[in-house]
């Protein structure tokens, strides 16, 4: 993947060059998205970038692109890059300073980097190919804007480190009161007796686009209950299912939370359905 896109051009990636004194760099400072396209055709564009939008808003970043902006971009960015499936990361930051504030700067102009990276093919509803996944837990240590999809990840990523050292996939995220908050680079969903529950949408949560796109199409294609509340790490341990919902991972499931099985260890049937689904509609949004 060597074409990336950076403040309006096109260029090979080892041409880009960003300022030291980006605030992207200095305190990441701005906002990303990660859009999954599968031989050209896109998953989630619009609500991925609405998303994007809303957070630039929400830290005060006025770039003033439109949807039709971003399309463009994106679409270039896949052509140059040659097709076939691909993640397109979208990266926003408050742009480069003539010295290091806190305060956010006046009359400075965003830095807009986007660039292109292989990734697998689409999941298919398929048992007996599709990938598994170990997770352990942990106290939810991030900050308390976790809606907001801020290049500033450290939180994250140390939480993810610390399950990738004790040789797991993700590390699921408690808060104080002992309920699931999400994973470390995922939303959670929880499943037991045919019911399906993810915790509802706030502050300690980011607003995942697969996650959104499968409960738009569990409502609607499926008789599937479907539960947004809390949920407990009792629940979590006692699960006959647990899954991981993510744009690079789409519907993944877990066989095994805190070294012990998940249900009987094996891929459940509840998730064969959601899968199903999932592979069915992506592509209408």
């Amino acid at each position: 993947m060597s074409i990336v896109f950076l403040n309006d051009s096109f260029m090979p990636m080892d041409q880009a060059k960003i300022s030291p004194m980006d605030r992207g760099f200095l305190f990441g400072d701005g906002i990303y998205e990660v859009i999954p396209t599968y031989n050209g055709k896109m998953v989630g564009f619009a609500p991925h970038i609405a998303r994007m939008q809303e957070g630039l808003g929400l830290i005060g970043i006025n770039l003033g692109w439109t949807e039709a902006k971003w399309r463009d971009v994106v679409e270039t960015l896949i052509e140059k890059n040659d097709g076939g499936n691909l993640g397109v990361y979208l990266h926003v930051s408050r742009g480069a300073d003539v010295k290091r504030s806190h305060a956010y700067p006046e009359n400075v102009t965003p830095t807009v980097y986007a660039f292109a990276f292989e990734i697998p093919p689409a999941n298919v509803a398929d048992k007996s190919v599709t990938k598994t996944y170990k997770v352990n837990s942990t106290e939810d240590l991030r900050w308390k804007r976790c809606h907001i999809k801020s290049t500033a990840l450290l939180g994250n990523v140390m939480h993810y480190q610390q399950g990738f050292a004790e040789g797991c996939n993700e590390t699921l995220l408690f808060n104080a009161n002992n309920e699931l908050t999400e994973a470390s680079a995922c939303n959670v969903y929880v499943i037991k007796d045919g019911v399906i529950a993810t915790p509802p949408l706030d502050n300690q949560i980011l607003p995942g686009i697969t996650r959104l796109i499968l409960l738009d199409l569990l409502a609607k294609e499926s008789s599937l209950k479907v539960e947004e509340r809390p949920v407990t790490m009792e629940e979590v341990e006692n699960a006959d299912e647990i899954w991981l919902t993510s744009s690079s991972k789409e519907v993944a499931p877990v066989i095994e939370f805190n070294g012990k099985a998940v249900g009987n260890g094996e891929i459940g049937d509840v998730w064969l359905i959601a899968q199903s689904i999932f592979s069915s509609g992506k592509y209408n949004y």
